[in-house]
């Protein structure tokens, strides 16, 4: 006998939108899913539940999820890589212009130095990117004898990327520079390494200087690539920390600035050591005059007739005295820059260390630029000139930018953070004089943020002369202490006898380190203003 369906139970209410049909047994099947599913069959009146899928169904399903986040992961990747490609794009453009140095020959590829050239930065590039990737720490007495040693061939290793030429680098202290170069000279570590690598551009001095040793300067003119010899580069790793200890204790030094010590090595064993150090003069504004100065006056002169005929030929004492030079330099800055140099030439007699001199550059800001004594184009590296303040000079701003700080910020908040860097930043404060704050270089910071953060390189990156009320005149001195690197050995000591023997042992240049010390000190004040000038130096 037929038996009729059950009954629905009267609190299930029946939507014919929300239901799809009934089971057989009569009971509700719950609302359709996008993916319909064989559901379990209720025999005790509870609610039904929807049984495990299928494993060939969830496969699929975790398919179709899976290239979902792939076309999401393509799509996004796709995007950054044309942003990517735009923002090289821009950085082409506008870096499109013709490889030209300011100073010297550009080292191309058919120049005898460029395989040198193009190993240093090769070297100067891993080296340096590999000690910067690593998380900062305190130095170790171990970091200042440390040598880190890299070698490179036209295949490549695990450690080096291959290269056009085999050659071996050798990275000193390395450690001890990246503390000097961020900590000491405020140098942001990607501007240093796009400066030096951004494009292999060096250019050279015409001849080798005096010693042997052979100048190249960075692209932008900003470094300079310096070959010493291994006596040099000896005494360098031995007093190195003694160095590091007064450029701590005194970061307005006038001494060269080191920022790396390398060594390379040329296949047949040729063995080259060079440092990366500070350019005193800048990129921005012509040098009309260059003094190198000792205060010795034996053999100091550069003949007056060749220097009329080369407004590049560095000067020397004799020239300086006969054409009646004085450091015009007010009260205030007159014995900010006395008291460095005095701190400066104790720590050299300390180390043992003579020979070395004052590097003048003069800039006369009413002959500006006009006399274009680089006879080259600037305008690869000329930064934006801002426009003309009411009794201002026209200053140029930075293209370089540190994360630290704001070099082109005018705002009363910066500038008294400037003071502030400049009134705290030396342990030993040089005084407690305050530099005037209405000077140009409150208005317009120095081209390079690191030079702003001291005092003898603030202006314009140089030292603005002032008169004896502190207010500025229209010269700009570019100063520092060169060739620190002669200790007074047994050859030194020789040299001294032989010329000793012709002219007054006194006024030659080689003397003992403690004499050196005394003598430049006392000529370096006679010729500021309001000293005895230097004409009682010379020689007889």
């Amino acid at each position: 006998m037929a038996h009729a369906p059950p009954t629905p139970p009267p609190t299930a209410s029946v939507h014919s939108k929300s239901i799809s049909h009934m089971s057989a047994d009569g009971y509700l099947q719950p609302p359709a899913l996008a993916i319909h599913r064989p559901t379990r069959r209720n025999t005790t009146g509870s609610t039904p539940k929807a049984i495990a899928p299928e494993p060939d169904e969830l496969e699929s399903d975790i398919q179709i999820h899976a290239e979902n986040i792939r076309r999401e992961r393509m799509s996004k990747r796709a995007k950054q890589q044309q942003e990517a490609e735009a923002a090289l794009t821009r950085e082409t453009e506008k870096d499109s212009t013709p490889d030209v140095v300011l100073v010297g020959n550009l080292i191309g590829e058919d120049h005898v130095n460029y395989v040198l050239m193009y190993n240093m930065l090769t070297g100067i590039r891993i080296g340096v990117s590999r000690c910067q990737a690593k998380i900062k720490r305190p130095l170790t007495d171990e970091d200042f004898t440390a040598r880190h040693k890299f070698s490179f061939d036209i295949v490549g290793n695990e450690l080096t990327p291959s290269a056009k030429y085999d050659f071996k680098f050798k990275d000193y202290a390395p450690w001890v520079f990246r503390s000097l170069r961020e900590d000491h000279f405020h140098l942001d570590p990607a501007d240093y390494l796009l400066s030096l690598t951004s494009k292999y551009i060096l250019s050279e001095l015409g001849s080798p200087g005096k010693s042997g040793s052979f100048f190249y300067f960075s692209r932008d003119y900003r470094f300079i690539i310096k070959t010493i010899h291994h006596s040099e580069h000896a005494f360098l790793l031995r007093i190195l920390r003694q160095y590091y200890d007064h450029v701590k204790s005194n970061p307005h030094t006038l001494l060269s600035r080191f920022y790396g010590l390398h060594r390379v090595k040329l296949p047949r064993g040729r063995k080259i050591h060079f440092v990366i150090m500070n350019n005193i003069f800048p990129p921005h504004r012509d040098i009309h005059e260059t003094y190198d100065l000792k205060g010795s006056t034996v053999g100091r002169e550069y003949p007056e007739e060749k220097a009329q005929k080369n407004p590049r030929a560095v000067l020397k004492d004799l020239n300086w005295i006969n054409r009646e030079k004085t450091l015009e330099l007010g009260p205030e800055k007159r014995a900010l820059l006395t008291e460095q140099l005095r701190r400066d030439a104790e720590f050299l007699k300390e180390v043992n260390v003579m020979d070395y001199s004052l590097l003048v550059g003069i800039h006369n800001m009413q002959r500006g630029n006009r006399d274009n004594v680089r006879r080259n184009t600037l305008k690869v590296f000329s930064p934006d000139i801002p426009a003309h303040t009411p009794h201002r000079k026209k200053a140029s701003h930075s293209h370089s930018h540190n994360p630290n700080t704001k070099t082109g910020s005018t705002s009363p908040e910066a500038m008294a953070m400037r003071r502030a860097i400049y009134r705290t930043s030396d342990p030993k404060r040089l005084d407690t004089i305050q530099l005037p704050d209405g000077s140009d270089r409150q208005q317009h910071p120095s081209i390079f943020s690191d030079r702003q953060h001291f005092i003898f390189y603030q202006d314009e990156g140089g030292l603005r002369a002032t008169d004896e009320g502190n207010d500025d005149i229209d010269t700009i001195y570019y100063l520092g202490v060169i060739d620190i690197l002669t200790p007074y050995g047994p050859f030194k000591k020789a040299e001294h006898f032989w010329k000793g023997l012709k002219a007054d042992r006194h006024k030659i240049s080689p003397v003992p380190p403690p004499e050196y010390s005394g003598r430049f000190m006392s000529f370096m004040k006679a010729i500021m203003r309001g000293g005895e000038g230097g004409t009682h130096f010379k020689g007889e």
